[in-house]
Parts: C-alpha cells; sequence; structure tokens
C-alpha cells in the first residue's frame, strides 16, 4: 500500500506544481485576459485541483491506513493533508468573498489571502516531496 501512496503523492505533487505555480500565473499574462476572467478562470481551475487534490488525499489516507508506513511519512503526509484542510476551509473561502466582489465589478482592498494560500501550496508541496520520497524509500 506504500506504493499507492507514492503513486497519488507524486500525482498530487504534480498537479498542484503544474496549476497553482504554472498556469495560475501564465493565465495573466495571456492577450486578453482582464483580471475578471482570469479570476472566473482560475476559480473554476482551482475548484478542479482541490477536488482532485480532495480525492488524492482519501486515496494517500485509506492507502496508510490499509498498510505499514513509517511514522515519519505519516507525519509528512498529515502536513500536506492539513495544509489542504486548511486552505480549503479558511483561506479559500476568504479569496471567494475578494474574487465575488472583483467579478461584481467593485475594487475592494487588497488581501493578504492569496499571499496566504501560495504560502500554503509552498509549504504543500514541501510536504508532498518529502512524504512521496520517504514512501518510495520504505516500498
Amino acid at each position: 500500500m506504500t506504493a499507492v501512496a507514492a503513486g497519488a503523492l507524486f500525482t498530487w505533487l504534480g498537479m498542484v506544481l503544474a496549476i497553482s505555480f504554472l498556469e495560475a500565473p501564465l493565465k495573466f499574462r495571456a492577450p486578453g485576459v482582464t483580471v475578471p476572467i482570469g479570476l472566473g478562470i482560475g476559480r473554476i481551475v482551482f475548484r478542479g485541483l482541490n477536488a482532485a487534490e480532495a480525492v488524492l488525499a482519501a486515496v494517500v489516507v485509506v492507502a496508510v491506513a490499509a498498510g505499514d508506513v513509517p511514522g515519519r511519512v505519516v507525519v509528512a503526509i498529515g502536513v500536506a493533508v492539513g495544509v489542504l484542510v486548511l486552505q480549503l476551509a479558511a483561506i479559500r473561502p476568504v479569496l471567494n468573498r475578494r474574487s465575488d466582489r472583483v467579478l461584481a465589478g467593485e475594487t475592494p482592498p487588497r488581501s493578504r489571502a492569496h499571499h496566504a494560500y501560495v504560502a500554503a501550496e509552498v509549504v504543500k508541496v514541501a510536504a508532498l516531496v518529502t512524504s512521496g520520497v520517504l514512501a518510495l524509500s520504505a516500498v
């Protein structure tokens, strides 16, 4: 089951890297993409990413629960899952409220929530790399 966890962890890692660190910043550089259009696209893309992350996190948790996984792997996985829960429960709602206002034509004040989300993504990427490498070494 550790191999299943490792596969899910690296799939999850690849998705986060591709969307959060490649697609998200690049879409605003495309010709004709305004902030409201970029936010609208981003909300859809991140909703899909977060749903996929939740499924992959569930696969990892089940694989860990069903197998004999070393404690250090469990801790690293716990960090990744914990960060995802933090993002979904605390940070995304704040970002959604602000983007609702922008999409409604308002100009709300800058929010630190975006920076918090990016910082959480960095921590999550580190936890996914660590847990994936540790899981592979335990196979």
